[in-house]
């Protein structure tokens, strides 16, 4: 049986049943239906007032953050601190460079008191002669103990050492500075402000005690001798002392006994002796050290059998097997003239010569 008010047949399909009985009362008429709005809100509009349902994730930095910019500027700044330190060494003076002096340099000939003496194989010629002991090449040029001194390091006495020696293999045993053809692989062993008067000795050979070749290497005539043996005979010593604060200076003696041939003359022909003795002294300051170069101070060489009448200060002319020396004397000099040499030789000793 229905409620009150319901119609006898039941409520019909479709009409609301008790449960809606508070609707009943709101009431729609045409006119409210009529004057209502429709407006549909867009996409951005429906979800502006609800959170987004994924989270946005901050954009990405790009580069370095400021930490890791500041790290890395640190450790650059550690490393450069590292090498500077490494360069500067804590020995080192603030001293202004003093002026480097020019090369004061002596060639004297010594000449033969008779006939040279020669031999066919080289072999027998240092044999009998006091070259016999000499070691061969750079071996007869050894190192003598290295050791610190009050402003100079162990390794920087050793390069001073080093620098020196190969100055002298360089001078006086490249066979292709003794052919008198290269002069490079001495000169860049030399301190750049010695450049100028090294360049004006080969440019204009002068025997002034200041630009002759001779005094800087050893080289023969390459039209007058050639090496009969590449084996040449060294026999020296070297020392190094600090000179002053910023300055280390290496003393070098030594002989080099080479075996020469007349040139275009043949295997065949007779070889001889050939003597130079060079003592040689060598000034670094740290500018040198860490260049590797040197300053050659003062040369005095010996050289024989030579003629004493022949000027020497460009390439050496040997007395070779069987020659005797010329008549006369060196040409003279002016001893009032700046920076003039007084012109010398020497008699080579019999026991200098070998015994044939």
């Amino acid at each position: 049986m229905g409620g009150p008010g319901d119609p006898p047949e039941g409520t019909p399909d479709g009409a609301p049943n008790g449960a809606d009985d508070e609707y009943r009362s709101v009431v729609f008429d045409e006119s409210f239906v009529r004057a209502a709005r429709l407006q549909e809100s867009s996409a951005q509009e429906r979800i502006g007032d609800h959170a987004p349902a994924v989270r946005r994730l901050p954009p990405l930095r790009r580069g370095l953050s400021r930490q890791a910019l500041i790290l890395v500027v640190l450790i650059a700044v550690a490393f450069g601190t590292a090498i500077y330190m490494g360069v500067r060494h804590p020995y080192q003076s603030s001293q202004a460079r003093p002026p480097v002096a020019p090369l004061r340099m002596t060639v004297i000939p010594l000449a033969p008191q008779g006939r040279v003496p020669g031999a066919t194989d080289p072999e027998q010629l240092y044999a009998n002669s006091p070259a016999a002991q000499f070691r061969t090449g750079a071996e007869g040029i050894p190192l003598p103990a290295a050791r610190r001194t009050a402003n100079f390091s162990d390794g920087q006495v050793i390069t001073a050492l080093t620098t020196a020696k190969d100055y002298i293999v360089r001078s006086s045993l490249y066979p292709e500075v003794l052919t008198g053809g290269e002069i490079r692989a001495v000169r860049v062993l030399l301190d750049p402000d010695q450049l100028d008067q090294f360049d004006r000795s080969f440019r204009i050979p002068t025997g002034d005690g200041r630009h002759a070749p001779t005094g800087w290497l050893v080289r023969f005539d390459p039209g007058h001798a050639v090496l009969a043996d590449r084996e040449i005979r060294v026999q020296g010593t070297m020392s190094v002392i600090e000179a002053d604060s910023a300055t280390l200076e290496v003393t070098a003696d030594h002989t080099f006994v080479y075996a020469l041939r007349p040139a275009g003359a043949g295997a065949r022909a007779e070889a001889s002796l050939f003597t130079v003795r060079r003592e040689l002294l060598f000034r670094f300051d740290r500018d040198d050290l860490r260049l590797h170069q040197a300053q050659l101070v003062s040369s005095q060489v010996q050289a024989g059998p030579l003629s004493c009448a022949e000027d020497h200060a460009d390439r050496l002319r040997p007395l070779l097997a069987g020659q005797t020396p010329k008549a006369g004397g060196p040409a003279g000099t002016d001893p009032y003239a700046s920076y003039g040499a007084t012109a010398l030789c020497g008699t080579l000793a019999d026991s200098a010569q070998p015994k044939m």
